[in-house]
């Protein structure tokens, strides 16, 4: 399933957000998912940050996915973010981002928690659709691009 409306609602799409810099980016998405959520942007801050630890989860092409289990969620929510400007995110390629999908789980939800993560990452891999994301030219017209099933484009 290409469609990832199911974790990613038209609210949850930002397009030329400004962030000069990784925190001010994750802060910025926080706050996003926040409002989206209920939950304190302060915890989805350090959850990132805890996660970015790890390794960043630049995987290069200027995307990132970050990502993180929250307490108090019941279900896997996205929020994308298109910057205005890319920021140096330490991505495995080096090249600064400007694509950015920030996914949030429950604790518990450790199966669903990789399939969201591997249904996104299929998507920002793929050049076209990635394309496709940049030339986009509004927020609905991105969240569309998510919203559709690109079987076709694939063949």
């Amino acid at each position: 399933m290409d469609d990832l409306s199911d974790l990613l609602g038209p609210e949850a799409v930002l397009a030329g957000l400004v962030a000069p810099n990784k925190k001010t980016l994750f802060q910025q998405l926080a706050n996003g998912a926040g409002r989206l959520t209920g939950m304190d942007p302060r915890v989805i801050v350090e959850r990132l940050v805890e996660r970015e630890r790890l390794g960043s989860t630049g995987f290069g092409g200027g995307v990132a996915i970050p990502h993180g289990k929250i307490d108090g969620l019941d279900r896997v929510v996205g929020v994308f973010a298109r910057l205005s400007a890319p920021v140096d995110f330490q991505a495995i390629d080096d090249l600064p981002v400007d694509l950015v999908f920030l996914l949030l789980s429950p604790p518990n939800s450790g199966v669903e928690h990789l399939k969201a993560l591997a249904r996104v990452s299929r998507r920002l891999r793929d050049k076209a659709f990635v394309a496709k994301l940049r030339g986009a030219g509004s927020t609905d017209a991105l969240y569309a691009l998510f919203a559709q099933s690109d079987a076709r484009d694939a063949a």
